[in-house]
């Protein structure tokens, strides 16, 4: 399991953000998991909006729990000419536990960038690509 280092967001979760069952409700991962991506879409191409248009294979390995230390990392996969896809990889550190990070969920996020008016436009390749 590859270990990233950079987290695009890092958050404790609350009981609020809890089911039933005491494990973080799956919808709150999910948010994260596209401000994350979405993070990352902007830091690689400094495009200004970008809107949701997929999330493809999300797949939730074990559970998080309260007080979990959740580190949201993300890794661009490929730019198209207005859409990028991102890979999210979703770690926690357990409450009380040693400081191995245990993979809890990731997923594959697709953006496309929108000008003012919603309508979809061209990714602009950065210098140096």
């Amino acid at each position: 399991m590859k270990s990233y280092r950079d987290p695009a967001i890092r958050i404790t979760l609350l009981p609020r953000d809890t089911n039933s069952q005491g494990t973080v409700f799956g919808g709150i991962i999910l948010s994260y998991i596209d401000m994350a991506g979405a993070i990352e879409a902007h830091r690689r191409t400094h495009m200004p909006r970008f809107v949701t248009v997929a999330m493809r294979e999300v797949i939730f390995h074990k559970p998080v729990f309260v007080g979990d230390l959740v580190s949201f990392y993300a890794e661009t996969v490929s730019i198209g000419n207005t859409s990028i896809t991102i890979r999210v990889i979703v770690e926690t550190e357990r409450v009380g536990a040693s400081t191995e990070q245990v993979r809890v969920t990731e997923a594959e996020v697709v953006y496309v960038a929108v000008d003012e008016h919603r309508q979809k436009t061209r990714i602009k390749p950065m210098s140096g690509e």
